[in-house]
């Protein structure tokens, strides 16, 4: 539940960790009967404890879609993350694999752990989804071939450009936002949003995931993957790895705040997505993991610590933001303080500083114009700490945003929207 003491250091965390823990409690107590809806459920658990937390929220129709859409798009990623599995095995998987989702009878061998289950048991998977209304089928299928076909691509291509680095983004995680968005849809419950809103949704996760997951990519084994667009880090180094190195620490966190300041041009599009959505299920379900992230990227701002190990937010804050998170007002007030925050972190002298403040002000100039704002209000700035990182980090904590399936799904390289793991689509 946490330790005793980072409870004693934040005594306001206790009682949202005692509900986060009755909540995933509770959720042990509420799978399906039934062979292949138990196995999607005790699989969503497994994979991602804070989307299966979050998805509670959604109504039972609109709930099975969404975890099998989840499912789905994780074993995709599974196929595409295997850096085991050989190229001219995993691109007509890939390319094919919104087919497979129709045959109860189709799996493939790959993944590890709980991911290795997964793909071996996909049948269960292919079994749920046939039970769907076709409107959510349909939706699944779409976004899973665009998917397939997407990451196809970035397997025989690097990521060069800015341009590279949102094309990317969009097929591993824009897509799920676009895909969530139809579900909603489908299932009668909101207006059709955007594609330019849905992507950015998406997009705003899964930069997060990727720029803290840093070091657990650059180190991954036996091939490094590298998300971090060329254009960028080129700037600052002649290698993306050369980042990790301490006789680079200056250039790492220049580059890293370059990084960030990318991804914070997505968020005004993510609070008109959010303030136009009726239902306070979905808005609960997609609200979270936005909030998350932009207190994942308060913390890694300027953090060196991202190139030296896992950076995570304090288990404590992100069950406070699981319980907290109910309105867009409770939004605009999360975006406003966790803005603050990098804001107060931008030396004058980094090589984007000016970019940088410019766009925090513009997200908090939203966030003031929203009327949300009023002085009675908890704020998450904690003043009387010394160091922001501090008020916000666990190291030790297993909570971070969300694999970078990441959804919105906070997950491995994609995103789905809820988009990840309140916690770990690059998983």
């Amino acid at each position: 539940m946490g330790s005793l003491g980072a409870m004693l250091k934040h005594p306001d965390d206790v009682y949202p960790l005692l509900k986060l823990k009755m909540a995933a409690r509770n959720l042990e107590k509420q799978i399906p009967p039934q062979p292949h809806w138990a196995f999607c459920y005790t699989m969503l658990h497994k994979v991602s404890r804070s989307f299966a937390l979050v998805i509670q929220q959604l109504g039972p129709e609109l709930r099975n879609a969404v975890c099998i859409f989840y499912l789905v798009l994780r074993a995709l990623d599974t196929v595409e993350d295997d850096t085991a599995v050989e190229t001219d095995v995993k691109l007509p998987i890939l390319i094919a694999f919104h087919r497979h989702i129709y045959d109860p009878k189709w799996h493939f061998a790959c993944g590890t752990k709980e991911y290795k289950v997964l793909m071996d048991e996909f049948h269960h998977v292919a079994t749920a989804f046939l039970e769907l209304g076709k409107g959510y089928q349909e939706a699944i299928e779409d976004i899973t071939k665009r998917m397939g076909a997407g990451m196809a691509k970035f397997i025989c291509k690097e990521v060069e450009t800015v341009e590279d680095y949102d094309e990317y983004c969009h097929y591993v995680a824009g897509l799920v936002g676009l895909g969530l968005s139809k579900l909603f849809h489908a299932a009668e419950l909101e207006d059709l949003a955007t594609d330019e809103h849905s992507n950015s949704m998406g997009l705003f996760l899964q930069k997060t995931n990727i720029i803290r997951d840093y070091l657990e990519d650059i180190n991954e084994i036996p091939k490094s993957r590298m998300f971090w667009p060329r254009q960028i880090w080129s700037k600052y180094v002649n290698k993306l790895e050369d980042l990790k190195y301490e006789d680079n620490s200056d250039k790492a966190v220049q580059c890293l705040n370059d990084m960030v300041t990318n991804s914070l041009i997505h968020i005004e599009d993510c609070l008109k997505y959010m303030s136009d959505l009726r239902d306070p299920a979905i808005f609960k379900f997609c609200a979270i993991p936005q909030v998350m992230a932009i207190g994942t990227l308060a913390l890694c701002y300027n953090n060196i610590e991202v190139f030296r190990g896992v950076v995570k937010m304090r288990r404590g804050l992100t069950a406070k933001i699981i319980d907290k998170t109910r309105t867009m007002a409770d939004v605009y007030a999360a975006f406003y303080d966790f803005s603050s925050i990098i804001k107060s972190k931008v030396d004058k002298k980094d090589p984007n500083a000016t970019k940088t403040l410019s766009r925090l002000e513009s997200v908090q100039k939203t966030c003031r114009e929203s009327g949300a704002l009023t002085n009675s209000r908890k704020s998450y700035i904690i003043k009387s700490e010394q160091s922001f990182n501090s008020a916000l980090v666990n190291y030790g904590d297993d909570y971070h945003i969300g694999h970078r399936l990441h959804l919105c799904l906070c997950q491995p390289k994609i995103l789905i929207v809820c988009f990840p793991e309140v916690p770990n689509t690059n998983s």
